[in-house]
């Protein structure tokens, strides 16, 4: 956690290098790009998620950044007045980046058509589970390891909290009856896909919980009940899709999260309702640290796209996505010919990753993570990738039956924390500078403009990186 901190607060804080080392070459009509971000907490996350994802997440990069950006060049040239970096920059955000909205809506579908047989799963066991609790006052005694919270526990404080969020909604359209019928819609979406979640993170694992692809489709299905009850040209039609999006993007999250802490206590001997009782506890803490957390970030950082105050915002590329696919529905206009173009590509994703299931494959091409690749910038996904390949090449050194990851966990998830927490505490000065002016926003910068460039980061990540190789190679030496 101390390096994490350390290397956030010595780009952030200090400013002594940038974020990334990248760019890009004019040649001919085109132009290629490269780069990697300097990020120990990129590499962190490619170790833990392994080199499978990592790769799968890379090949969506190089398709969109290496292969559609210089195909899209030579056809069409240059953005006026750019070239290089800034040439590259423009075509990715205002072209390439929606061939991966395009390849996400396939992956979204295709999510809904895999989710059907555990949709009718899960409400079979919530009918069984309803049975059990109506019929159990004069059968036998439930096991202390058997014994779930009141049914009437869940259903009124879940009547309760509709209350708040029939009046969010209806606040945000300035339309009761628009605003009942989106409690409605998010109701019933995050009822079924936070069960969906739930079965398959039990059943498989959290790397197997579709949030991405519901949250597409509950925002496209929002969407285009607004457009059928608002009409397109709704000021707040957007803004209101979104808002049922996130409630069920949170639903399917935590229902993942529930469900594998559920799944750990069973194992251990654990009480259920107690658990249930206390993840409810961890919910409210949650979303009350998580408001002013994120408030201090936009403040300091902004996030999603860049603006004048925040020219280097933090990176949301799935709420951007989200965003220009609800703008889209309600009139914004999209470039349909790539966002077509990105569907196909989709398609054959989907057809080679069946081919790969049938023949027993254990490398896989799940649609989401080549979409997100595509739309990602590439030097995110060139982190995650050497992550990933830190992770294998532990792994072949500490033999194939020994897997290092598990040692390595807790040195990669310090990155991470220390980073996320440095990243907040930077963000502090902000909200001091109200009370206290003379403080300034940033106390810490000893330049406007990084002297060095990327190449001090890049130094300090490679360093980060072989520490983490030997964190987890090393465990395994002296572990025996």
């Amino acid at each position: 956690a101390l390096l994490g901190g350390a290397v956030k607060f010595g780009e952030s804080g200090l400013r002594l290098w940038t974020e990334a080392l990248e760019g890009a070459a004019t040649v001919g009509r085109t132009v290629v790009y490269a780069g990697i971000n300097l990020s120990p907490a990129l590499l962190a996350v490619g170790f833990i998620i392994g080199l499978p994802t990592a790769v799968v997440v890379f090949l969506g990069g190089v398709l969109g950044w290496l292969v559609l950006m210089p195909a899209y060049g030579l056809l069409h040239g240059l953005p006026p007045d750019k070239t290089g970096l800034a040439a590259a920059m423009a075509i990715w955000s205002g072209q390439i980046r929606y061939v991966g909205i395009g390849a996400m809506l396939t992956g979204g579908l295709w999510t809904l058509t895999r989710l059907r047989e555990p949709v009718w799963r899960s409400l079979q066991t919530l009918r069984a589970s309803y049975k059990a609790s109506r019929s159990s006052g004069g059968g036998p005694v439930v096991a202390r390891t058997e014994q779930d919270a009141s049914l009437w526990w869940i259903v009124v404080p879940f009547g309760l909290c509709l209350v708040p969020m029939a009046w969010i909604y209806t606040t945000v359209v300035n339309s009761p009856a628009i605003g009942i019928l989106m409690t409605i819609v998010m109701a019933v979406a995050a009822f079924l896909f936070s069960s969906v979640a739930a079965y398959m993170a039990g059943l498989v694992g959290s790397s197997s919980n579709p949030v991405s692809g519901v949250t597409i489709a509950t925002i496209m299905l929002a969407a285009l009940l607004l457009v059928l009850f608002m009409g397109a040209g709704h000021p707040a039609g957007p803004a209101a899709a979104l808002v049922i999006g996130a409630v069920v993007c949170c639903a399917a999250a935590m229902g993942g999260d529930n469900l594998q802490d559920l799944k750990t206590g069973h194992l251990v001997g654990a009480t259920p309702w107690k658990q249930q009782v206390m993840q409810v506890v961890g919910v409210v803490t949650g979303a009350v640290v998580l408001v002013p957390v994120l408030s201090l970030l936009q403040a300091k950082y902004g996030i999603g796209e860049p603006t004048i105050a925040h020219p280097h915002p933090l990176s949301a590329p799935q709420a951007t996505l989200m965003a220009s696919l609800t703008r889209s529905v309600f009139g914004a206009g999209l470039p349909w010919a790539l966002v077509g173009l990105g569907a196909a590509i989709g398609a054959l994703v989907i057809l080679a990753d069946r081919l790969l299931e049938r023949r027993g494959s254990d490398f896989r091409l799940p649609v989401l993570a080549v979409a997100l690749g595509v739309y990602l910038p590439l030097k995110l996904s060139a982190a995650i990738f050497a992550g990933g390949v830190i992770a294998e090449l532990a792994k072949r050194a500490a033999g194939w039956g020994d897997d290092p990851s598990r040692r390595g966990l807790l040195f990669a998830a310090g990155l991470i924390t220390g980073e996320a927490l440095m990243g907040i505490m930077l963000a502090v000065p902000i909200a001091l500078a109200a009370l206290w002016p003379g403080l300034g926003a940033d106390p810490f910068t000893l330049f406007d403009v990084p002297p060095f460039g990327g190449w001090p980061g890049l130094m300090i990540v490679a360093l980060a990186g072989a520490a983490l190789y030997r964190v987890a190679i090393g465990s395994s030496k002296t572990g025996g």
